[in-house]
């Protein structure tokens, strides 16, 4: 029997971009499913001449920790996905980079979110000027070389799982894309 999408009887939402959908599944059960519609973002590995990683710490209340990131953010809705991580990299960092390339589109969550995640590699980067921080960042940018990186990732200091996926896709276009 072939799978098919569930049939949605009834939205509500609870708040914006937050709906509980009641749906009928195959068999006639019944489930409400909890959906974000949160906007798509980008996440970008941007490597200076060096083979350094423009990476970030700052902080992340859901787990209320300290994490280390690459460098993304959210698209706003129109722009186009490439823009919107050359945007957030000089925002986020004071770098941009000579050539960004595609490596990856995902589905953060596809259980409970709507959107994208466009994952990118940067290179050539360099620090053209002074971050330029939203309300409620406090953002602090390292370099780390990208075999360290790796080995941070290894030892689990390089934990947020989108970030972790992006790296992956990078590397994999690293390794066989040239």
């Amino acid at each position: 029997m072939p799978i098919t999408p569930w049939k949605v009887l009834e939205s509500t939402y609870v708040r914006p971009r937050f709906r509980i959908d009641k749906c009928e599944l195959h068999g006639g059960k019944l489930l409400d499913a909890n959906i974000f519609e949160f906007r798509s973002w980008g996440n970008v590995v941007a490597l200076t001449p060096n083979n350094e990683v423009v990476l970030i710490k700052q902080y992340r209340h859901g787990v209320r920790d300290v994490l280390w990131e690459i460098p993304g953010g959210i698209i706003e809705d129109g722009e186009d996905p490439m823009m919107g991580v050359k945007r957030e990299l000089l925002e986020e960092t004071g770098y941009t980079a000579s050539e960004f390339i595609q490596v990856a589109k995902l589905y953060p969550n596809p259980a409970l979110q709507t959107n994208s995640m466009y994952c990118f590699l940067a290179l050539n980067a360099e620090k053209v000027e002074v971050q330029s921080l939203d309300d409620g960042e406090d953002i602090e940018v390292h370099l780390v070389l990208l075999s360290d990186l790796i080995e941070m990732t290894k030892r689990g200091e390089f934990l947020h799982a989108l970030m972790v996926a992006t790296l992956f896709h990078a590397m994999a276009w690293l390794n066989d894309g040239r």
